[in-house]
């Protein structure tokens, strides 16, 4: 079946969008929000800055994601038969649209949780918070 082929591919992608995202949501967060270094941050302002962050990168991932999903799941019902099948039938507007707001609702709060339980672990071993990408 096309769409099951399609998925780990867009898993690999939308994976690597969250975490580039997400470095650059903590990036932007001490540099530009709270305008302090992440050493001069306490550990509880460091994982609030990992829970929006994580929010943040769920929520890009989300969108970007939201129009293969929408194609996928129309291919998995069987809606559609091909890919441009799925998008004719959808709407190319609905493509982007379609259930985003519940989509952004249910993966941001994952997203996050991952992030956050991933940086307590690493603050509880002694290691820094994730972020801090250095610039020139």
């Amino acid at each position: 079946m096309e769409c099951l082929s399609y998925m780990p591919r867009k898993a690999y992608m939308v994976s690597m969008l969250m975490f580039t995202s997400f470095e650059h949501s903590v990036n932007f967060l001490y540099r530009d929000v709270i305008q302090k270094k992440r050493e001069e941050c306490s550990r509880a302002r460091q994982l609030g800055v990992t829970c929006a962050a994580g929010y943040i990168s769920g929520a890009i991932g989300t969108i970007v994601s939201t129009p293969a999903d929408n194609v996928i799941a129309s291919l998995y019902n069987r809606d559609a038969h091909n890919a441009f099948q799925a998008v004719k039938s959808i709407g190319f507007p609905k493509l982007f649209t379609r259930s985003l707001s519940i989509r952004i609702a249910l993966v941001g709060p994952v997203v996050t949780l991952q992030w956050f339980f991933y940086d307590s672990i690493k603050l509880l071993a002694g290691l820094p918070t994730s972020g801090g990408i250095i610039e020139d």
